[in-house]
């Protein structure tokens, strides 16, 4: 059994979809025709039994079965009348002697059965039942009790009844006749209905076959701008097998491109600092190789750029790793985090880098959810774009209330129409191209409060200046889990 099911398993799915409906029809057909067989085999049962109990009506017919019992070894010849001719009647004792009339059709095999019924010597209890002639023939017999006989030696009384009988050849051969055409109706049933499922099949089958090729031709030639047809008005199972296929190559499609411009525009980014690395390198390797050393104030300026430039990788290389990390490994890290100890972290570190600068602070306690250490970067990113643009001796205000928190600096302000592209990757504003920084940080910061569960957003400030503000989903108190 369980090698057919594994066989089955390994058919086509059209296969086993044709032999799942046709399965299910043959046995519903089946279930159809012998119930149809059993209830037409009742009702012509029923026929032949009200024709048994009709032949009692034969004119003179209790008077014969008493002189037949009466004298069962001489021959009864009076005439029955206009009864049928086919029909058994033959008298039984209690004791199983059987006493047929001259008129009978023949004589029925007398059972146990009878014999019992006629010893209960009810003659409101007659029953039916199947049995055989003489002859082998099939025949429908009803027995009835119908009188007492006395025996005149020993004075002893016994009761006796009437067997009568009628053929069952034209009942079988009309249930025969029957249950051939139901064979055949039946067989007729089940190959269309295995046809039918095959094109049933077929035609539901099609969409997944669309898919199938859809599927194989991004595999065979990763295109990732196929997209298969959907019917926008269907809501079936295909129809949103086929959304989300289409969804996740423009998705992939999506994450392709973005990857191949992250790619790019690094490489871009890479170049600057590389070149100048390797300029000042050969500077020194041939000060070194001709024996001409280089001033001592020149030698000092090449090795603090190559510093700088050592400074600007690592950054960079930073912020791509930060960048491209997945979204599971960030999902991982995340848990309640105290927003205003985060900020008082930050602030720590902006004031160590602008240390002429001056930076006022008003924080409340709020709680996200959120990774501490992308978060943290996020709003050290932030501070360090206020503390980069601020004027020597200026003030950067930073407040944090119910969930908002503002950075605001004196700086120059951002152009408005350089405001649409501050949380690009690699978008450095033209005014801040000599200026330390990998262009990166504003994308990191947009993306870490984007996951948050949050939003961002800078704007010029009135008076000059900019302020970022950052507004995270949370709670003034940690929630009990963290209690």
């Amino acid at each position: 059994m369980s090698r057919l099911v594994r066989r089955f398993r390994t058919l086509p799915i059209r296969a086993r979809l044709s032999m799942l409906v046709a399965a299910a029809v043959a046995f519903a057909v089946a279930a159809v025709s012998v119930t149809c067989w059993f209830i037409v085999q009742g009702k012509l049962y029923d026929q032949v039994d009200q024709d048994v109990q009709k032949s009692l009506s034969v004119p003179r017919l209790r008077d014969q079965a008493e002189s037949a019992v009466n004298n069962c070894t001489q021959e009864v010849s009076q005439d029955l009348g206009n009864g049928p001719r086919n029909t058994y009647f033959q008298v039984i004792t209690e004791d199983g002697k059987a006493c047929v009339l001259p008129y009978s059709a023949g004589t029925v095999k007398v059972a146990q059965s009878d014999k019992n019924v006629v010893k209960k010597g009810n003659t409101n209890e007659g029953k039916f039942r199947n049995g055989t002639d003489a002859s082998g023939n099939d025949v429908r017999v009803l027995v009835l009790p119908m009188f007492t006989i006395t025996d005149p030696t020993t004075n002893t009384t016994s009761n006796a009844g009437l067997l009568v009988a009628l053929p069952l050849k034209n009942t079988q051969s009309t249930l025969n006749d029957l249950a051939l055409i139901l064979l055949f109706v039946s067989g007729i049933g089940v190959v269309g209905a295995g046809a039918a499922g095959l094109a049933v099949a077929r035609a539901g089958l099609r969409p997944v076959d669309k898919l199938t090729e859809a599927v194989e031709h991004v595999a065979r030639t990763e295109d990732l701008s196929i997209r298969i047809p959907v019917d926008e008005e269907s809501d079936d199972e295909i129809a949103r097998l086929s959304h989300s296929f289409n969804s996740m190559t423009s998705a992939l499609a999506n994450s392709r491109e973005l990857q191949q411009q992250l790619i790019a525009d690094a490489g871009h980014e890479l170049r600057t600092p590389l070149t100048s690395l390797r300029t000042n390198i050969e500077l020194l390797t041939r000060s070194e190789e001709t024996g001409r050393p280089i001033p001592e104030a020149d030698r000092k300026a090449l090795l603090a750029s190559v510093k700088a430039q050592m400074t600007e990788l690592a950054a960079l290389i930073g912020d791509l790793q930060e960048l491209s990390r997945s979204e599971g490994q960030r999902g991982e890290r995340v848990q309640v985090v105290a927003l205003e100890d985060t900020v008082e972290s930050a602030l720590r570190r902006a004031r160590l880098r602008g240390p002429e600068l001056t930076i006022t602070a008003s924080t409340e306690p709020w709680y996200v959810r959120a990774e501490p250490s992308a978060l943290e970067r996020a709003v050290v990113n932030i501070l360090d774009n206020a503390v980069k643009f601020s004027p020597e001796g200026g003030t950067i205000e930073v407040q944090l209330t119910a969930g908002t928190l503002t950075v605001r600096d004196h700086g120059p302000g951002i152009p408005a129409d350089e405001i649409p592209h501050v949380f690009d990757r690699f978008w450095r504003s033209p005014s801040a191209r000599a200026l330390p920084g990998s262009g990166l940080g504003l994308s990191i910061v947009a993306r870490t409060v984007q996951q948050a569960g949050g939003e961002v957003t800078l704007a010029r400030a009135e008076g000059g200046g900019t302020v970022a503000t950052v507004r995270l989903p949370g709670a003034p108190t940690p929630p009990p889990e963290t209690v």
